[in-house]
């Protein structure tokens, strides 16, 4: 990475619970008139400048959520460059638990799946690498809270 790129942090939630089959994980799905059009996605956003990542993602769910969550361990952090000198650092945490009913504040729709499910759906080309490996862990959070 050269001095002119520059960086954005994305924060996003893995909420995961229990459903009739087994683990279920809420993803949500971007409006037509945006960026990135219908594409699915964890939710959560971008870290504001002097905000701590943790932090950023409490508020995000709580904008798009309407839910005040616990924000579990790190899952994974990596970048991803959806266009020259723009990279997107992405970073993903489990989320323990959340109080509040669950409200969709922003998306098209929020939909809980199961785990195995996840691949067949249109995620952000950023995603798709996380999302493949989750499939395959097996595990979406851990149960220590930091």
């Amino acid at each position: 990475m050269d001095s002119t790129t520059r960086v954005l942090e994305v924060v996003a939630a893995v909420i995961e619970r229990r459903g009739e089959n087994g683990p279920e994980i809420l993803i949500g799905q971007r409006k037509p008139n945006g960026r990135h059009p219908l594409k699915w996605e964890f939710p959560g956003g971008k870290v504001e400048a002097g905000e701590e990542s943790r932090t950023a993602l409490v508020r995000e769910l709580r904008e798009e959520l309407n839910i005040d969550a616990l924000i579990g361990a790190e899952i994974e952090r990596y970048d991803f460059a959806y266009r020259p000198g723009h990279l997107t650092r992405l970073i993903f945490f489990g989320v323990a638990e959340f109080t509040g009913k669950l409200q969709n504040l922003d998306f098209e729709q929020i939909r809980w799946v199961p785990r195995e499910r996840l691949t067949e759906y249109d995620f952000l080309e950023g995603d798709v690498a996380f999302v493949k490996r989750l499939q395959l862990r097996g595990q979406a959070t851990q149960s220590s809270i930091d």
